[in-house]
């Protein structure tokens, strides 16, 4: 069977720093400490107006494609995983394909929510596989900040941008992704939702804009919190399971920056020192589906993941959804 391999990372945030400091200064009925405790997140990054979600991808897949070795015009499959596309027709990926270049590639989006990197990196596997793809570029783009209602503590102080590369092929010299698996529960997918924009409330009104819908909305907040809980410890058990390693033999856990306490209680369950979680949540927030793809290449570039590491990336995102994938580096 053929071996997939990851051949570069690459990530982007953009400049704007959005504090704990500057939320509180907006009137928001919050503080810095208050946020911090619950969640772990310091600051975020804000996009200038003018930057869509394939601007922060464009960014991000150079720097994959440049650590990948390999020329654009090789990348013959791009998806991009992303909830804010720069429009709901075209997709996001085709914005990304006329910004590179790459006109020999196939393109399209991927929504999974905060879940949304390693549905991407699961579907560009198949297409690899067959035969279908040579190369693929897999990006995890979002602009967050754009779905909020700022006067909404309970969500707005969560969110930031930012987005995620990798460049995957089969064969040959590289880091060898292992396995992917992902799952979805449908049914219980509006305790996280984005309900405005799409067919139930087209056309946009003011009716609709006056009801809020077209926010990010977090129903059962305490409830998501111990369901993502279960579904990540579910997944790092997936991965270890099905390559048949203990989780003790995984060097990192590059999870989903989701909050602070959540790895904790992962780490208490599984038993897994807190060292071994990469987390970029203090200085990012929650980037959605690029906060993972963010880490990895974080992670790769500072020197912490190093060759023969073992690296797992579990997530969960609304819809609802969650998942993992498995690396030898």
């Amino acid at each position: 069977m053929k071996k997939i391999k990851i051949l570069g990372t690459g990530s982007y945030v953009p400049p704007k720093i959005l504090t704990n400091f500057d939320l509180q200064d907006m009137g928001l009925d919050t503080t810095d400490e208050w946020i911090y405790q619950r969640t772990g997140i310091k600051e975020r990054r804000m996009a200038d107006p003018d930057v869509a979600t394939s601007d922060l991808a464009y960014e991000a897949s150079l720097k994959a494609i440049d650590a990948s070795g390999i020329k654009i015009k090789d990348i013959d499959l791009i998806i991009v995983a992303t909830v804010t596309p720069d429009t709901c027709c075209p997709a996001a990926a085709n914005w990304l394909q006329a910004k590179l270049n790459a006109p020999q590639a196939v393109t399209f989006d991927v929504t999974a929510a905060c879940s949304g990197f390693i549905f991407a990196l699961n579907v560009a596997t198949q297409y690899l596989l067959t035969g279908f793809s040579r190369n693929a570029l897999v990006v995890a783009s979002e602009v967050m900040t754009r779905t909020l209602n700022w006067k909404d503590r309970s969500t707005c102080i969560l969110w930031g941008d930012g987005a995620g590369a990798a460049v995957l092929t089969t064969g040959g010299d590289g880091h060898q992704l292992l396995s992917t698996h992902i799952h979805t529960d449908g049914e219980n997918g509006r305790d996280l939702l984005l309900p405005g924009g799409g067919s139930k409330t087209t056309p946009i009104s003011h009716e609709s804009v006056d009801k809020g819908l077209h926010y990010l909305n977090m129903i059962e907040a305490n409830a998501s919190f111990r369901v993502a809980v279960r579904r990540f410890i579910d997944s790092i058990k997936e991965s270890a399971e099905y390559n048949e390693i203990d989780i003790s033999q995984i060097d990192w856990f590059i999870p989903h920056q989701a909050n602070f306490r959540m790895f904790q209680s992962i780490s208490r369950t599984l038993k897994i020192p807190m060292e071994k979680f990469y987390l970029t949540l203090e200085k990012y927030g929650n980037i959605s589906s690029a906060s993972c793809a963010i880490a990895l290449d974080e992670a790769v570039r500072d020197g912490s993941i190093k060759e023969g590491h073992i690296i797992c990336m579990p997530v969960f995102g609304g819809g609802l959804t969650w998942g993992s994938a498995l690396i030898r580096w």
